[in-house]
């Protein structure tokens, strides 16, 4: 059951201060345009200061130096995001929990070693040779292929597909629909034909890794894709064969790494940017959102556009870009000007 709590002693539990009403009671959390009375929200910059100053909302956790208009009561904290972070599981319903246990529909091999607490759902498949490790969750529709290992108190949701022989660390958490280990994208050309190149190796996932939704990591022509130690990874993402992911490293949605790419680690790429091929990305790279990396990028890097190259050239590239129309209907109007006075002269 959720909590229901006063401003106040949401200051207090946040080690912050507060100012209004300190006995408004917040029920619940929302984001502060949508937030109504009863609600508590936040905001982390100046940005949203108008959006602040029309919120409904019953508290606004905000940084201490916060000035601007806010008709909701104030948290003044030092880092407004963490502390709603925090209280958002104040209010969130309790979590759902399973029973350990294997459902009277999954279809689990004899010799597949089950580890203590396990919870196997409705219609998961687990076939020979498994290996699941202690307080691991498999929702329903699961598959884990032969010889797969699972390690300890992971959680796989439904629809979850773990092929023949990948290995994932502890703790790990892979959301709906994703697939571990589905061959490789290699074909090569035969008489103007494609013939499949068999992909014999396997994934394998490190320790406290979290997989989104619909995400695919495809299993090594040979030998091993590796995904580090503290990976996120966001929905709709594409990892190729034989690529490395360094620890660390974070991908929003449907970014994509061609073939054998080397990633560093701690590396952030924002959505829908594309690696190319066989290149090797520097540990702490940035990566913005759409851009294309067409060639290996050093460590400590920041790049953008397409092809890919530091965020303050591209920046400057995409000006002139957009003022492209106007400079256009300049030389249109000096090529005018030009047959003008050759006309005359």
């Amino acid at each position: 059951m959720s909590e229901e709590l006063t401003v106040a002693e949401i200051a207090g539990r946040l080690k912050g201060e507060w100012e209004g009403d300190g006995e408004a009671r917040i029920r619940s959390v929302a984001g502060v345009r949508e937030a109504e009375s009863g609600d508590l929200t936040f905001v982390a910059d100046a940005r949203y200061a108008g959006a602040a100053a029309e919120t409904r909302a019953s508290a606004v956790i905000v940084r201490r130096d916060w000035q601007a208009a806010c008709p909701a009561a104030l948290i003044r904290v030092a880092q407004p995001g963490a502390a709603f972070a925090e209280a958002v599981g104040w209010f969130a319903p309790a979590p759902v929990r399973f029973e350990p246990g294997t459902h009277a529909t999954a279809v689990v091999a004899p010799d597949a070693r089950i580890g203590e607490g396990v919870t196997v759902g409705p219609y998961c498949v687990v076939e020979p040779g498994v290996s699941v490790g202690a307080h691991t969750v498999l929702g329903a529709f699961c598959y884990l292929g032969h010889g797969v290992r699972i390690g300890c108190d992971c959680r796989l949701h439904p629809h979850v597909s773990v092929r023949e022989y990948c290995r994932i660390g502890d703790r790990a958490l892979i959301h709906n629909g994703a697939v571990i280990g589905s061959d490789g994208f290699g074909f090569m050309e035969e008489g103007g034909r494609r013939e499949k190149v068999p992909q014999t190796g396997i994934v394998v996932i490190g320790d406290d890794v979290e997989i989104g939704a619909n995400t695919t990591i495809d299993r090594a022509r040979f030998g091993r894709t590796r995904i580090g130690d503290g990976v996120k990874l966001d929905n709709l993402v594409q990892v190729a064969h034989n690529v490395v992911l360094g620890d660390h490293t974070v991908a929003a949605a449907q970014t994509g790494f061609a073939g054998s790419a080397i990633i560093g680690a701690q590396s952030m790429f924002g959505g829908q940017a594309g690696v190319s091929g066989h290149i090797t990305i520097g540990e702490r790279v940035v990566v913005g959102a759409q851009a294309g990396v067409t060639k290996s990028v050093a460590p400590d890097s920041f790049v953008s556009g397409y092809p890919a190259t530091s965020h303050d050239k591209a920046r400057k590239i995409h000006a002139h870009v957009m003022r492209l129309p106007a400079l256009k209907a300049r030389v249109a109007e000096l090529e005018a000007r030009i047959k003008a006075l050759e006309g005359t002269g």
